[in-house]
């Protein structure tokens, strides 16, 4: 191997471990903060394996890392260590995963779940990934060939118009029921950029900007960090309303 070949592959190795060394440390990420501290930990601000976050009286910072999401309360410090003892750890990391899951049946099909008793009207999406159309702005996408349109409210059929950035329109419609239906992409290719125009009679007229994105992760923490960068707050938000441990 010539000298030059050498120095390349050094210099790949010493890149992929400051890389890996960054994964490794990024230990938690704001998802949502109020108080008088809001202005030091924004929404999507990072924290670092060990960071303490301090906070003062009125101060509410929510949190995700490896071990869940918690709310941390004011005044207090709290380190970003994932040891901290939550009773309820188990059932927040399992809201998380199915929060941001991909695919299956329901997002397939469009279907309820089965004959489940479910609520007719929904504050937010169940899923990161859905689409909101009753708030629209910016909303990441994860497969641009099987994007989901949510309403809140899924007791009647409803329908709306999509337009596209040349009022190209599309129709939808939600059947009486379901809160979901799939974007019309046959007539409407979701584009990465593009700003599309969503319109109902009962519902005042939104713009969704999406971002796609190349490289989806599994973990919570890594998706939250993501969604922050490309300013998806629609869907940070989903994930702050997650159950979540207090401290």
């Amino acid at each position: 191997m010539s000298l030059a070949s050498r120095t390349l592959a050094a210099a790949t190795l010493i890149a992929m471990s400051i890389g890996w060394s960054v994964v490794a440390h990024a230990q938690a990420v704001v998802i949502r903060s109020t108080g008088p501290s809001a202005a030091v930990y924004p929404m999507g601000r990072k924290l670092p394996a060990g960071a303490a976050v301090t906070l003062k009286a009125g101060d509410s910072v929510t949190v995700i890392d490896q071990a869940g999401s918690r709310v941390l309360s004011g005044p207090g410090s709290f380190r970003m260590d994932n040891a901290v003892n939550r009773d309820a750890a188990g059932g927040a990391n399992t809201a998380l995963a199915a929060l941001i899951a991909r695919g299956g049946a329901r997002t397939r099909t469009g279907a309820v779940r089965g004959d489940t008793e479910v609520p007719t009207e929904a504050v937010r999406p169940d899923n990161v990934w859905y689409v909101d159309v009753s708030r629209g702005g910016t909303v990441c996408i994860a497969d641009p060939a099987q994007v989901v349109l949510w309403r809140p409210n899924r007791a009647e059929t409803g329908n709306g118009t999509l337009y596209g950035a040349d009022n190209t329109p599309a129709e939808v419609t939600f059947r009486a029921g379901s809160a979901i239906k799939l974007w019309p992409i046959a007539t409407m290719p979701v584009v990465d950029g593009q700003t599309y125009r969503f319109t109902s009679p009962v519902g005042q007229t939104v713009k969704i900007t999406t971002r796609l994105l190349a490289d989806v992760p599994e973990d919570p923490v890594a998706v939250a960090a993501l969604l922050a960068e490309k300013g998806c707050t629609a869907q940070i938000d989903v994930l702050a309303n997650a159950p979540a441990a207090a401290e």
